[in-house]
């Protein structure tokens, strides 16, 4: 055989270090240009969840003001948002609203259906932490809170209140028929079953305090808390909860906000 020529040789180390050269090239483009792929991408998800986040505030936005402008219809929806119906003296609900389907969680004491289980859940859960509490009052019909109304203003003019003096009173603790959570179905009074009053002793009990830390878990907002009676027209009531969703629940609860600011910016 003979031997290879220095020429020749010379020449095939040209050749195979220029396919180096292109194969190292072709890698090198292949890199750089997978890079910039990779930083597109990352760009175009971060501006898809930007704009998803802009939509879903938006949304929230919508069912806010959803919330306010015709709550008996927002609540008889099955649409997102539901259960964020905002309910009180400036903003009454429909005298003839009723809840499509109520549960019976004991006896005369019903919710909207669609809070059933997760009330329930918060009870068990309770329960298994060694505490005893039970559902004071659920839903109540437009004439059922006509009378409690009533009946807390008789009380106080018969301490001596005129009529107008008594309505200021009652009105402080118990809402005016059509303003009133418990129409919607979706609020409770839950108490300690070794304190029964409704004062603000109540919110000293272990129930209560178990139930003003983890009732946002099962979606519930404590309504009406300390001082915040300026915001919500109603004094401070330990035992009222009430159901907005988890998600708003846990908004409400870390904010520490009112169901009013968290709808209204207040």
């Amino acid at each position: 055989m003979r031997r290879e020529s220095k020429r020749a040789k010379t020449r095939r180390t040209l050749l195979t270090g220029a396919g180096f050269g292109l194969a190292a090239g072709v890698l090198v483009t292949f890199v750089a240009a997978r890079t910039v792929i990779e930083r597109q991408e990352e760009e175009l998800a971060a501006e898809n969840a930007q704009l998803k986040q802009a939509n879903e505030e938006l949304a929230l936005q919508a069912v806010k003001v959803d919330a306010v402008t015709d709550s008996a219809e927002l609540l008889a929806g099955d649409s997102d948002g539901w259960c964020l119906a905002l309910v009180n003296e400036g903003h009454p609900l429909d005298t003839e609203y009723t809840p499509a389907e109520l549960t019976e969680i004991d006896s005369e004491r019903s919710v909207d259906s669609r809070i059933a289980e997760s009330l329930q859940n918060m009870l068990d859960d309770g329960a298994a932490s060694g505490l005893s509490m039970y559902v004071a009052s659920a839903y109540r019909s437009y004439d059922k809170q006509r009378d409690v109304f009533n009946s807390t203003m008789q009380d106080w003019i018969s301490r001596g209140y005129t009529p107008l003096n008594a309505y200021d009173e009652t009105k402080k603790s118990v809402a005016v028929p059509g303003a009133s959570e418990h129409a919607t179905g979706l609020a409770v009074d839950i108490i300690s079953s070794e304190y029964e009053e409704l004062d603000d002793r109540q919110g000293d009990t272990d129930e209560q305090k178990w139930l003003m830390e983890h009732c946002w878990e099962y979606g519930f907002i404590l309504r009406y808390p300390e001082e915040k009676a300026d915001i919500t027209g109603i004094i401070y009531e330990p035992w009222h909860y009430r159901y907005v969703g988890e998600e708003a629940a846990k908004e409400i609860t870390e904010q520490g906000v009112t169901l009013e600011e968290y709808i209204l910016g207040q």
